[in-house]
């Protein structure tokens, strides 16, 4: 079976990870994560970078830092991963659900003014892919109507809008290492913090509501507990591996070009003809190869498609079920329209394996598939 992913390892992990445990220090905070936040802040030029224990992590902390209360509202896609509302309602805000764009997949940014309330406290992009939403619009939008921006760039890593690295847009930004993106450290993801008035309380929301960071900086005598918070940090292991990774960065997101690049030529000649959409970049984004996706012309067309390649060895899988339409969402969010678009892309996506070492596969992956539609 050619996988749909398949986890890459540099070389380094494992030799890091015994560093680690020979410099004595396996708890957060090590050697290692002050080298992810250095590469971090060094390659995006965001003001803090946090390294938590998940994207999901990440995005509870910008929760956190934009005081989201009961009863407040936060704009964001439903074609999302589940972290992206969770975040927010785990504060007890309601998540507004508005369309994407049939192009990009991104929110619709020409839907979300209207979907502003008295009670709208963010805006939440999610860059799907790795292609970046319209941020200048939504920052504009923020703006005028004094909101926060909270970008999900999961999957954004190495790709930017206009020259700017996705998650230092917005005022705060989360990253994911999960082993299913492009740089991994198994599970992972950092907060990227680009208004410098979160800075100092983020560092105590991520060490359980306490100003630990600053004691070890000699900035105070002892440590205390002076706000809420959670231990977001991820230990030594996790940030030893994710350094590893990062060393290889630009390698990494280059070669998965390459693959996407592939894709991309030869199913071209299957999208003239009818059969299949390839996806769409902007020319002012540059994004980072995360994933490969098609679109089909029904659900029916995608389920026969996915038994075909499966029956050839070649797992090829569908993506978020929409959020609005689950059952936890109609009950605690609300949908800004009916949400065409997303009902549309939910059913007719189909992504295609995209790992570094696929390439052996790939010729096969394309011929099935071809055979399958033609």
């Amino acid at each position: 079976m050619i996988p749909f992913n398949k986890p890459y390892m540099t070389g380094r992990e494992l030799w890091y990870i015994a560093q680690a445990h020979a410099n004595g220090h396996l708890a957060g905070d090590g050697l290692f994560t002050k080298k992810c936040h250095a590469w971090l802040e060094n390659h995006t030029g965001t003001k803090k970078a946090l390294l938590t224990h998940s994207c999901t992590a990440a995005l509870e902390m910008a929760a956190i830092l934009a005081e989201i209360k009961q009863g407040d509202e936060v704009i964001m896609p439903s074609y999302t991963f589940v972290s992206t509302a969770n975040a927010f309602v785990l504060r007890g805000a309601v998540p507004v659900f508005v369309d994407i764009r049939p192009d990009t997949l991104n929110i619709d940014e020409s839907l979300i003014e209207s979907a502003i309330t008295a009670r709208t406290k963010a805006i939440v992009p999610v860059h799907y892919a790795g292609v970046a939403c319209e941020m200048d619009t939504i920052m504009d939008i923020a703006q005028r109507h004094n909101l926060l921006v909270i970008e999900d760039a999961a999957q954004g890593i190495m790709s930017t809008y206009k020259g700017k690295p996705l998650g230092t847009i917005g005022h705060l930004g989360a990253y994911s290492f999960h082993e299913t993106k492009n740089i991994i450290s198994g599970e992972g993801g950092a907060l990227l913090i680009n208004d410098e008035r979160f800075v100092e309380r983020a560092e105590i929301i991520r060490e359980k509501g306490t100003n630990r960071s600053q004691f070890f900086r000699g900035q105070v005598d002892k440590y205390t507990w002076t706000d809420i918070g959670s231990s977001y940090l991820p230990g030594e292991v996790i940030a030893a591996f994710l350094s590893a990774q990062m060393e290889e960065a630009e390698n990494i997101t280059q070669r998965r070009l390459a693959i996407w690049q592939q894709y991309n030529e030869t199913l071209m000649p299957l999208e003239q003809a009818g059969k299949l959409r390839c996806p769409r970049v902007p020319e002012h984004c540059q994004h980072n190869a995360h994933m490969y996706y098609i679109l089909l012309d029904s659900l029916a067309k995608r389920a026969e498609v996915i038994t075909y390649l499966k029956a050839h060895d070649i797992n090829a899988v569908f993506h978020y079920v929409p959020l609005h339409n689950s059952t936890y969402g109609q009950q605690h969010g609300r949908s800004h329209g009916d949400l065409p678009v997303t009902a549309m892309i939910s059913d007719c996506l189909l992504r295609l394996p995209l790992w570094l070492g696929v390439e052996a596969h790939q010729q096969k992956i394309i011929t099935e598939l071809t055979n399958c539609l033609l």
